[in-house]
């Protein structure tokens, strides 16, 4: 990802940008001029000003991300990548069987905290609005292989769904019985302290 100073406001060139991918959807979405024109004489202004704020809630969005760049062994079982993390594991074996594997060698990793609680379907939610996908469980394993003691502070998960509508979940953290991962159903919320794993669609 592009870095920019934090502290610098819009740029002409991402000025530039937005008017480039507004244009492209605005010609494929065939709104009626006449109903058009309406709207531009009338509510032009507001129109401006929402389009600010949707933009403003996708910034903040993204303001505290931490992102990783990791290798992925995809030749592994679902336990060899677990257990490569030499973490003290906690596992459903029927649930580990179905840890979606991903794909590529070479992974961006997005890591969001929302500082709440949140369901699985509500946080599926807040990887759409970041533009991600959660991260399969051998990218987040990978991650916490490279780096140990990132789950100290920045306890991590993902999650997944399966063909019933079931949620499951990879979580790695470090408390005071050292440092662990866990692979189960989930029938609760995700607790406040919890980091997000996501990558591009």
């Amino acid at each position: 990802m592009e870095k920019h100073d934090p502290v610098k406001g819009i740029t002409a060139g991402q000025i530039g940008k937005i008017y480039d991918v507004l244009v492209a959807a605005l010609q494929k979405s065939n709104l009626p001029s006449k109903e058009t024109q309406q709207v531009l004489e009338i509510q032009g202004g507001a129109l401006a000003d929402e389009f600010v704020v949707m933009l403003r809630k996708r910034v903040d969005a993204i303001s505290d991300m931490i992102i990783r760049h990791v290798t992925v062994n995809r030749s592994r079982t679902p336990e060899q990548a677990l257990d490569a993390t030499k973490r003290t594991t906690y596992l459903n074996a029927s649930v580990v069987a179905t840890m979606p594997q991903g794909s590529g060698d070479e992974v961006e990793v997005f890591f969001f905290k929302l500082g709440r609680y949140v369901s699985d379907a509500d946080l599926d939610k807040e990887y759409e609005l970041r533009g991600l996908k959660p991260a399969d469980p051998y990218t987040l394993a990978a991650v916490n292989d490279a780096d140990p003691a990132f789950a100290d502070d920045h306890p991590n998960g993902t999650h997944w769904k399966d063909e019933n509508g079931s949620w499951y979940y990879a979580a790695f953290r470090g408390w005071n019985d050292g440092r662990s991962v866990d692979v189960n159903h989930n029938d609760d919320d995700w607790h406040d302290s919890w980091w997000f794993a996501g990558c591009r669609k």
